[in-house]
């Protein structure tokens, strides 16, 4: 994918200061569409980013039980309204024939996906299937967290509501117990 084209979000940000009818030569805003377009650039940063690349490197350890990395905070722009949503992931695998990833490979994974315009059920669903397609694990359980400001700022006005969402994948969509121990430890 091409990098950012920041002048053409300048006169996008620019338009829209003048639609909502503001003046985009006033003193407060004049630099607004070049802030605008600069955060862009770092926010929808992931569109260039394929979480798979993460995983290129894989550890051998004899490990073949539950890993976990909990409270994953991460922010996204949900791709209907561009405002933001924001809240934690909850990583957890069990790795199959010692195939581990590094522990910041989680943290990191989570972040390319959620850096575009997004869904959080899309951003869980394609963190738990990168990791079995990378790592060929037992299984993969996600669990997202957030706070949509979609629903805080506008709309249904309810500020604080959380959405959860979970991709349940191998044995974890088989064994309930499994399932139980990963919502255990992400609760307490």
């Amino acid at each position: 994918m091409s990098k950012v084209n920041r002048a053409q979000i300048e006169e996008g940000i620019r338009l829209i200061l003048e639609a909502v009818g503001e003046d985009p030569n006033r003193e407060g805003l004049l630099d607004t569409p070049k802030r605008v377009a600069k955060m862009y650039e770092e926010v929808f940063s992931g569109l260039t980013i394929d979480p798979k690349e993460y995983f290129e490197t894989i550890f051998s350890e004899d490990h073949e039980e539950l890993v976990l990395v909990k409270d994953i905070p991460f922010y996204s722009m949900c791709e209907h309204h561009l405002v933001p949503f924001y809240g934690v992931a909850h990583v957890a695998y069990i790795p199959r024939n010692g195939r581990v990833a590094g522990l910041s490979k989680l943290a990191r994974a989570v972040e390319a996906v959620s850096r575009r315009p997004q869904l959080q059920e899309r951003i869980t669903a394609t963190v738990a299937d990168t990791i079995m397609e990378t790592l060929d694990p037992h299984g993969a359980m996600v669990v997202v967290e957030a706070e949509h400001m979609c629903m805080t700022m506008r709309g249904v006005n309810k500020p604080g509501a959380k959405t959860v969402t979970s991709a349940v994948r191998g044995i974890f969509s088989e064994d309930a117990t499994k399932r139980s121990e990963v919502l255990a430890y992400i609760h307490n």
